[in-house]
């Protein structure tokens, strides 16, 4: 076959690749598919909101996919990407990623990692001129807030508007998924008062404004939602247990909402 190539005069136009081959394949063909680069992919779906331990979870089992940073720390990945003492979280773009057979997964951090930067500057050029979020990383971790709040995608610019409404006041952002991010492995499932209440860098019940980092990955829409909130003076948002949100003003309307939605009290 190889001599058969070499007669042909294109084993130069050959491309490097993982190829499928089904039976009845000719030379002819196997050729033609290989000078094209017509190779057998293989894919890694990133989802929103997961975690950077997540995202690595994912590409640790991913089909073919070459182990090259399993044995690496966090900072010693974010180092061969070549942004050493950059926060890994949040950092890297949710989508569906293509590659060949028997790459190495430090490619696909990579593209994910690009992803993000083009997306996070195409936001932060669109900002609205009254944002408070002062630099790209802000605009990121607030991101990141919605993405992990948000329960309905409708509402996504209402809860972007909550927490930039809060930060414009200097009110304190009170949300649990960063709380829940602070405590790491020690959350087991069942946020309690005494967690809200224990600072931490990621306690936003403790400490005003933003948490140190992002706190996951938030997807193109979360970005979207921050940069162009709803316009809405609420302040305040509880859940209706349907996945959707009841959004308020003031704290009594919001009381109000807590009481009915939360504890079952009526209207």
């Amino acid at each position: 076959l190889y001599e058969w190539f070499r007669w042909s005069r294109q084993a130069r136009n050959i491309r490097a690749g993982s190829y499928e081959i089904s039976t009845g394949t000719t030379p002819r063909q196997l050729l033609d598919k290989m000078v094209r680069g017509d190779e057998t992919l293989a894919f890694v779906r990133l989802i929103e909101g997961w975690t950077f331990k997540q995202f690595r979870e994912e590409l640790a089992k991913a089909d073919a996919l070459k182990p090259t940073t399993v044995t690496l720390t966090d900072a010693q990945v974010m180092e061969a990407l070549g942004h050493p003492g950059m926060p890994p979280e949040g950092r890297f773009f949710p989508d569906t990623y293509a590659y060949s057979k028997g790459v190495s997964d430090l490619a696909v951090l990579r593209r994910a990692h690009h992803a993000m930067q083009q997306r996070l500057a195409e936001a932060w050029a669109e900002r609205l001129p009254d944002t408070p979020l002062r630099t790209p990383d802000e605009l990121l971790t607030l991101a990141s807030i919605v993405e992990k709040e948000t329960g309905h995608g409708a509402d996504r610019g209402k809860v972007a508007a909550v927490f930039l409404n809060r930060l414009r006041i200097g009110m304190a952002l009170q949300t649990d998924p960063t709380v829940i991010y602070g405590m790491g492995s020690a959350f087991d499932g069942n946020l309690r008062r005494a967690d809200l209440q224990r600072d931490t860098p990621y306690n936003t019940y403790t400490r005003a404004g933003l948490p140190p980092t992002p706190i996951a990955m938030p997807g193109k829409a979360s970005l979207a939602a921050v940069i162009r909130p709803d316009a809405t003076r609420a302040l305040y948002f509880v859940s209706r247990g349907d996945g959707t949100s009841e959004f308020s003003e003031t704290l009594t309307q919001h009381n109000r909402a807590v009481n009915r939605y939360q504890r079952g009290q009526g209207k």
